[in-house]
């Protein structure tokens, strides 16, 4: 009775699989685990895999998940040595129309083929590689391409001449989706091959498919370049890879350089300190100057990376001058993404190279119209500071810092906020008082609510910063002060500010200075206002002793709670005398 109580949930399961409503079937997929588990290693061979080897004709999403499902289904079917039979299902799956079920099949191959026993491999998965790359149809050709490298080293020398000659064949596919899949895999390939195999069989196609008409085959030789500049000497890349890489970064199709300019900083490395000096820099200095914005972009995000691989003088001489030309740049993508790595130049440069050559560059483009431009820039100001000093940055950059406070953009006003106080810590306190202590004031009075809320936390860790004593004089009269403000929405700012700021301020200042104003601003006219009070006296509560509690703030909010007609208000008293309690 028990087996049959076993049996009839995985019928059911199994049912489902044929059910015509998709979410059932694909609920059944992901249980296949589970079915597996309780059927068995031999029922699973013998039922399972036959029966799912039948469904790959359905929904691209539950193939997509069976292909995922199949890829964790060594330990189900009996361990490595029996891992074979799910090859089957899988080879089906790796040949139908969508790519993505395509490559997520291949995936799980590559995964199964791992764990299985050499000789499984040779008996079973080199058969099934050769079926795929010689399939009438491309879709089964493009999956092979994935496969042939993570067999290799489980072969012999006779099946690895085999798999180079199948993959030669894929490389010279009619078909440019073949040929594209072949380049795409081609340095996970070389990466398994002896050198002398690498230079002699697999290079020339290599260069073949480096010249490829199509653009989409062409664009992924560079991701080669790296690939297999990584594994030739010096000599070898100058006479092999350096010269694919001057055509791609000279190719007619902006998709190929632009690759180039993705992949500059992983080919200088690949291709060595002398081939970059020698040749990479002058094409880089091409794709600065790209005619395509795509292009430049592509390469001005790369800038502090070429800079940081090349001597400082030569990135002087030779990428300087792009880079003033891109703070120009007629393209606004352009120029964001040289504002979003600039300031990375000042540690690579040295304080009297920043000083003179970069510091008029930043200043240029904190003035920038496109506000992620100026963002940009905001959020790296500390590397700047760590190379040039306060001094200097308050010479230079502050005044436009100050600038940017006020900036119709509110992000950007929000950025220097939320930079403002590692700015106080490095400035001093008599610095920031006179430079920048009104900005601070002046933004709890800003039009929109998240700027003031900013500015509210901002207060908390400025006197984290300068202390309790320096709050007291400096900012807390002046806080309190906007509750007679005629905008109810700044005399919540008040309340808020009381809020935030009590945890660091102290009991003696929370019941000397903040509690008086917050217990008056009960009797305003504005249900929000009040309501508010009662929150704050909630936050308050924690912080201050009992007596004052009973005899300030519990009459306080039994007034609200009794005499307000207001439900919010009643709901938020309610609230802050059960916290009482």
């Amino acid at each position: 009775m028990e087996g049959g109580e076993d049996i009839y949930p995985i019928q059911l399961l199994i049912d489902e699989l044929k059910n015509e409503d998709i979410q059932l079937r694909l609920n059944s997929i992901r249980r296949l685990g589970t079915i597996a588990k309780a059927l068995g290693p031999e029922r699973t061979r013998k039922e399972l895999i036959p029966f799912l080897n039948e469904s790959v004709d359905d929904e691209d999403e539950v193939l997509l998940a069976l292909s995922e499902e199949l890829g964790n289904f060594v330990e189900y079917v009996g361990g490595p040595e029996h891992a074979s039979c799910i090859l089957q299902p899988l080879e089906n799956l790796t040949a139908v129309e969508e790519a993505v079920v395509r490559d997520k099949a291949v995936e799980s191959l590559r995964k199964i083929v791992e764990s299985l026993p050499s000789e499984q491999v040779t008996e079973n998965f080199v058969p099934l590689v050769k079926r795929l790359a010689t399939g009438d149809w491309f879709t089964s050709r493009t999956s092979a391409c994935g496969l042939f490298s993570v067999a290799y080293s489980k072969i012999s020398d006779q099946l690895k001449a085999d798999f180079r000659s199948l993959f030669n064949q894929l490389c010279r596919d009619d078909t440019p989706m073949v040929r594209r899949a072949a380049s795409s895999n081609l340095g996970n390939f070389a990466k398994q091959m002896q050198k002398d195999q690498l230079k002699a069989e697999l290079i020339p196609i290599f260069i073949t498919l480096s010249q490829d008409e199509q653009d989409s085959v062409r664009l992924l030789a560079v991701e080669n370049c790296v690939a297999i500049g990584s594994m030739l000497t010096q000599e070898e890349n100058t006479t092999l890879v350096l010269p694919i890489v001057r055509n791609c970064a000279a190719d007619k199709s902006w998709r190929v350089r632009y690759m180039v300019a993705e992949h500059f900083c992983e080919l200088c490395e690949s291709l060595g300190a002398d081939i970059t000096k020698a040749e990479l820099v002058n094409a880089f200095v091409r794709l600065l100057k790209d005619t395509e914005a795509e292009v430049r972009t592509a390469a001005a995000f790369k800038v502090t990376g070429v800079c940081g691989l090349i001597p400082p003088e030569m990135a002087i001489k030779q990428i300087l001058p792009c880079i003033k030309e891109l703070a120009t740049d007629p393209s606004q993508h352009v120029r964001a993404a040289l504002a979003s790595v600039i300031m990375g130049l000042a540690p690579i440069f040295g304080k009297e190279n920043t000083r003179t050559h970069l510091i008029d560059l930043f200043l240029q483009l904190l003035k920038d119209d496109f506000p992620d431009v100026r963002l940009f820039l905001i959020s790296k100001l500390d590397a700047v500071n760590k190379v040039i000093g306060i001094e200097l940055l308050s010479q230079s950059l502050l005044p436009a810092i100050v600038e940017l406070a006020e900036d119709r953009q509110w992000r950007v006003r929000l950025a220097i906020i939320e930079y403002i106080p590692l700015l106080a810590s490095q400035l001093g306190v008599e610095f920031f008082d006179e430079k920048l202590g009104n900005l601070c004031l002046t933004w709890l009075g800003d039009c929109v609510y998240s700027i003031r809320e900013a500015a509210t936390n901002n207060l908390k860790k400025l006197t984290e910063v300068f202390g309790v004593e320096w709050a007291q004089s400096n900012l807390i009269p002046k806080v309190l002060a906007l509750y007679t403000h005629p905008n109810y929405l700044y005399r919540m700012t008040t309340l808020y500010a009381i809020s935030v700021l009590a945890s660091v301020v102290g009991p003696e200042v929370i019941t000397n200075t903040m509690l008086p104003l917050v217990l008056r601003m009960a009797k305003d006219p504005i249900p929000n206002i009040k309501f508010n009070v009662a929150k704050t006296l909630q936050t308050l509560i924690p912080l201050i002793d009992s007596s004052t509690i009973q005899t300030k703030i519990k009459p306080c909010l039994s007034d609200l709670l009794d005499q307000d007609s207001d439900r919010d208000v009643k709901f938020y008293a309610h609230q802050a005398l059960n916290s009482i309690a």
